[in-house]
Parts: structure tokens; C-alpha cells; sequence
């Protein structure tokens, strides 16, 4: 008897892609039963594009400034996405809003990695707000995405200590560490077909969760 079929992944990223080789890494340990099937950026010179294409992995940038608006933009780049057919759009340091139209399109299809814990600090600067407010805890979140900027029902979260001596560099540095282990684990409950979103909650083998999942020390979500 053969289990799920592998989980078929398309990758958005603005920046170093660092979450995305942290999923090529897992998929190449056989960590993560997943492949992905592109890697799409708004930044031609993304390195999470050289990343994908050093992998032998489709990579394409979609320059927002060839199209009059935004829905324009997410019209051409979805259908983009939507040809390589994925069971998962995995929202990886893509910094940019995504319209209400393509993001209703692809309910429960959709997450994002968000460097707090949610609801706390949405939007830019995490860090930086996190340390303003005399945070003692912050790490890291996986939602999907809705319309609502980092506002979509919260999967996983993984949580550090803020440190007396934190900077944002040095708090950032930790939480990105958390990112990788966070996202990986969070795509093994899809890669499983265990979690899922019904009727705006998420859910996990079939219940609704009253909570996130926390990730503990061993990398496991509970």
C-alpha cells in the first residue's frame, strides 16, 4: 500500500531565499516528501532564483513594473504558478501584498513564514518592533494567506527568548534559524494531507485546532 502522493510545491521569494534551501535541503536529506516544482520571484536578481536554478529548478522574476496595477501583476504571475500545477504556494520572504482575487482563488493552498509570532508585529520590521516593545518572546509563524496582511489563521509557531543583549541583527539571526526548522515541519503535516483550512479555521486530521502548533526543541510540531 503506497502513502500520499509527493507534495508538489511552488516557491515565492523576494530576497536570499534562505527558507527555500532550507526546503531543498530537507528534500534532499529525504527529511521532506515534496519536490519543487518552480521558484518565482518579483526581483530578477532574487538569490532564491539562483538558488533554484543552481538546484536545476525552474526559476522566474515577474518585474511588477511591467504591469499598470497589482491585480494586472498577480493575474499574470498566478497563471505563472498555476502552471506547474502545485498542491502548495509557499509564500517565502515574498515581500510583496498579494491581491484579494488571487489570494480567494487559492484558499487553503497558500502559506507564508512570518518572522513573529502572530498576531504580534504584522508587516515590516519585526525585530526591530519586537525589541521596541520590550518583547520577552518572538520567533516565527506559518499561516495561510488571506487578504489580510499576515492575517490568515495561524498553523505553527516557533518561539525564542529575547535576550537582554539582543540587537535586531543578533534576534533576527536566531529567528531565522527557527524559520527553517518552523517551515520544514510545517509542509511534512502537508506533505502528509493532516492539515487543512475549513471554513476560515485550520485544521489538523480532520479537527479544528484551538491552537497553533508549537514547534518544541526536537523540531517537532505538537
Amino acid at each position: 500500500m503506497t502513502g500520499p502522493a509527493r507534495l508538489r510545491l511552488a516557491v515565492l521569494a523576494s530576497g536570499r531565499g534562505s527558507n527555500l534551501q532550507a526546503i531543498l535541503d530537507a528534500i534532499a536529506r529525504g527529511e521532506l516528501q515534496a519536490d519543487v516544482a518552480a521558484v518565482f520571484s518579483d526581483r530578477p536578481q532574487s538569490l532564491a532564483l539562483q538558488r533554484a536554478r543552481d538546484a536545476g529548478i525552474e526559476a522566474l522574476a515577474v518585474v511588477p513594473s511591467g504591469f499598470d496595477d497589482r491585480s494586472r501583476f498577480d493575474e499574470h504571475l498566478f497563471s505563472r504558478i498555476d502552471a506547474v500545477h502545485p498542491d502548495v504556494i509557499v509564500c517565502a520572504g515574498y515581500m510583496r501584498l498579494i491581491s484579494a482575487d488571487a489570494v480567494e482563488a487559492r484558499s487553503g493552498r497558500m502559506i507564508n513564514i512570518h518572522p513573529s509570532l502572530l498576531p504580534a508585529f504584522k508587516g515590516l520590521h519585526t525585530h526591530r518592533q519586537a525589541l521596541a516593545e520590550g518583547a520577552t518572546r518572538h520567533g516565527a509563524s506559518v499561516h495561510f494567506v488571506t487578504a489580510d496582511l499576515d492575517g490568515g489563521p495561524v498553523i505553527a509557531r516557533a518561539a525564542i527568548d529575547v535576550r537582554a543583549d539582543d540587537s535586531e541583527a543578533s534576534l533576527a539571526a536566531r529567528v531565522l534559524e527557527v524559520e527553517h526548522s518552523l517551515l520544514v515541519a510545517t509542509l511534512n503535516l502537508f506533505a502528509a494531507r493532516r492539515v487543512g483550512l475549513v471554513a476560515g479555521a485550520v485544521t489538523l486530521d480532520g479537527e479544528a485546532l484551538r491552537a497553533p502548533l508549537q514547534l518544541d526543541a526536537a523540531g517537532a510540531l505538537c
